[in-house]
């Protein structure tokens, strides 16, 4: 397999075959309101959108990154996220980073959303599936976000050697920027951020599944499938 790292920015045409990357905090999140129970979750381009889809379909949830907006039930945050009953229900997600980043590369044959905690599952399905080649897309920091890139590297190794071990990848996320911001957060008291959210997108291999998007019904959308 041959794999390509790159930010949005670079992305030349859609890749056949995409991973996208948001460890902090975006997919995340995502993998976290599947284990909890969430059916799908919707991507939205905006955040009129978000509260727009919610508004049309009583039910649904909406999760948004950055400080606390009105009508959005949370804002990215894996530890909050925890106090949510998802389950069953629909959650439409608008984050700068990591939603983005996936509706950038939607016409790819096969679109796989990760994190750390999803990475080995993440591996397998690239294994199932063997391409040629995978664009591995950082969506933090306009493609430079070194928790994104580390994590990225880790699937890419595993798909190779499963017995590739996370620690260095792991300690590479735990000094980045991304990492830094969010306890930057925690100690400014910042609304959205929670003092467990960097430990929880550190967390590797916890869910044995995968997180795939595809269009429906005019919409990204993302769902978990099998890891093994």
């Amino acid at each position: 397999m041959r794999a390509t790292f790159t930010g949005v920015p670079g992305l030349s045409s859609p890749p056949e075959v995409a991973v996208v990357v948001d460890v902090m905090r975006a997919f995340t999140v995502a993998a976290w309101a599947f284990r909890k129970g969430a059916e799908r979750i919707v991507f939205a381009e905006t955040l009129d959108e978000a509260l727009e889809l919610k508004a049309r379909h009583p039910g649904w949830l909406a999760f948004q990154d950055g400080p606390v907006v009105p009508g959005f039930d949370l804002a990215n945050s894996p530890a909050e996220l925890r106090a949510l009953d998802v389950a069953g229900r629909t959650v439409v997600q608008k984050t700068t980073a990591g939603t983005t980043g996936a509706l950038a590369v939607a016409g790819a044959r096969l679109l796989l959303c990760a994190s750390f905690v999803v990475a080995g599952a993440t591996a397998a399905v690239l294994r199932r599936e063997r391409p040629a080649a995978v664009t591995f897309v950082v969506t933090g920091d306009g493609g430079r976000a070194e928790e994104d890139l580390a994590c990225a590297e880790y699937i890419a190794g595993l798909v190779t050697d499963g017995s590739v071990a996370p620690g260095p990848f792991v300690e590479r996320a735990r000094n980045s920027g991304g990492a830094a911001r969010l306890a930057e957060g925690v100690r400014l008291g910042w609304e959205g951020v929670h003092p467990e959210d960097v430990p929880m997108c550190l967390a590797t291999d916890t869910f044995p599944f995968a997180m795939a998007a595809a269009r429906e019904d005019g919409h990204l959308v993302l769902r978990p499938v099998a890891g093994g």
